[in-house]
């Protein structure tokens, strides 16, 4: 797709890429000119969602920034500026999220816990909630890319949650009217009660402050990641994109 699009652009034209997870560095091996290849995420609802994420290649070029950054302002985004690695940063951040409430259900820890410490916490809506949204599959798909692609990546025990749901129960989420919650026709959405089976709670339950520490701590520590790593270039970045 890319090949093609490049035969009918101008030879000045930026190619930008709205991937929400898959490298820019890598996409960009498919537009004759990587210099002008760059990442542009925009975040759902678009119209509503002011942030875009501007990924940054290992071979993208300054004007290419320059002109992306010139974009955004026009059309009354907010920038960030990052750099490339798989998920970038606000994906990544994002993901540990919706993972780290599927990892807490597979524990034992009882659904409307999770859900309730989440919103507590600050968050407008729990994981197991945010990840029905978006739908179970996309976080399949991107684990199961990432493990493809990468012989160091460390597969996530959250993962035998999903793939439970969405391969064995047949639940991928809201837009297969079916996933953590339930979606009458009538009515607001609740907690599907065959978690109960499929997802046992344990007695002891912890604290809702020990959850909710849980899910804030979680992406606290994968943003100081993408610090260290480089993906992020100053902690200022990092605050606006996680606001």
């Amino acid at each position: 797709v890319t090949r093609r699009a490049a035969q009918v652009l101008g030879d000045h034209a930026v190619f930008a890429s709205n991937t929400s997870t898959l490298p820019i560095t890598g996409l960009a091996e498919a537009f004759p000119r990587a210099a002008d290849f760059i990442g542009l995420h925009f975040f759902s609802p678009v119209d509503r969602m002011p942030l875009v994420e501007i990924i940054m290649g290992r071979t993208t070029g300054d004007a290419a920034l320059a002109r992306a950054l010139d974009f955004v302002a026009q059309i009354r985004k907010t920038p960030i500026v990052v750099n490339d690695a798989r998920g970038f940063y606000t994906s990544r951040v994002f993901l540990s999220y919706a993972h780290e409430g599927a990892e807490l259900l597979r524990e034992g820890v009882r659904p409307e816990l999770i859900e309730n410490a989440a919103r507590q916490a600050g968050m407008p809506v729990g994981p197991l909630a945010v990840t029905d949204e978006v739908t179970l599959e996309l976080p399949i798909k991107i684990e199961r890319q990432a493990e493809r692609e990468d012989p160091a990546y460390a597969r996530r025990a959250s993962l035998d949650v999903l793939e439970t749901m969405a391969g064995t129960l047949g639940r991928p989420g809201r837009k297969g009217g079916a996933g953590f919650y339930e979606y009458p026709a009538e009515g607001p959405k609740t907690l599907w009660p065959g978690l109960a089976e499929h997802f046992p709670a344990e007695d002891l339950q912890p604290s809702v402050a020990e959850v909710r520490k849980r899910l804030l701590y979680r992406q606290a520590l994968e943003t100081a990641r993408c610090l260290e790593e480089g993906v992020l270039n100053h902690p200022a970045d990092a605050d606006l994109g996680a606001v």
